[in-house]
């Protein structure tokens, strides 16, 4: 089995924001795998009006999809950025945290329904700011036995303390 994928979750917890230029550089969390459930894709179809039958089709899906069923909406997968950030580093003297931006959004593989993915996230870049730090992480979303992962991007988060 890949190496990665018998890696365990973890996370880093700091005191303090200035604490994390430490990291830079360095991985601070894998979070714990979690399954993507046809529900979770209908619903984000829902919420965002992207009902493409590759979605939400699994009759379509499995007769003219190249996956063969139905895949999770590529936002869908980056979407859920945030909460892989968030779990995988803990700063006590935060008071929040805002999502400034994303950068090299990539999507190489496609994830099927049911599938298991998680989040291994790795700081790249800090600067302060007033009130706190601007901090960079590199994000993959690995897909359980798969080479490629999901998607990968550079997500800027704001930490005020």
């Amino acid at each position: 089995m890949d190496k990665a994928i018998m890696e365990k979750a973890f996370k880093t917890k700091v005191d303090k924001v200035s604490d994390l230029t430490a990291y830079v550089g360095k991985t601070v969390g894998i979070t714990e795998w979690m399954q993507i459930e046809q529900k979770n894709i209908d619903a984000f179809a829902a919420g965002t009006l992207d009902q493409q039958w590759i979605y939400t089709d699994p009759v379509a899906a499995a007769d003219h999809s190249p996956y063969g069923t139905v895949v999770a909406q590529g936002f869908l997968i980056l979407s859920l950025i945030p909460k892989f950030a968030y779990e995988t580093l803990h700063i006590s003297d935060a008071e929040m945290g805002l999502n400034y931006g994303l950068d090299n959004v990539r999507f190489p593989q496609a994830v099927p329904v049911d599938s298991f993915i998680r989040g291994r996230v790795e700081m790249i870049g800090y600067e302060v700011i007033d009130g706190g730090a601007r901090i960079k992480v590199h994000v993959t979303t690995e897909i359980k036995d798969e080479a490629k992962p999901a998607c990968v991007a550079e997500f800027i988060i704001q930490i005020y303390n």
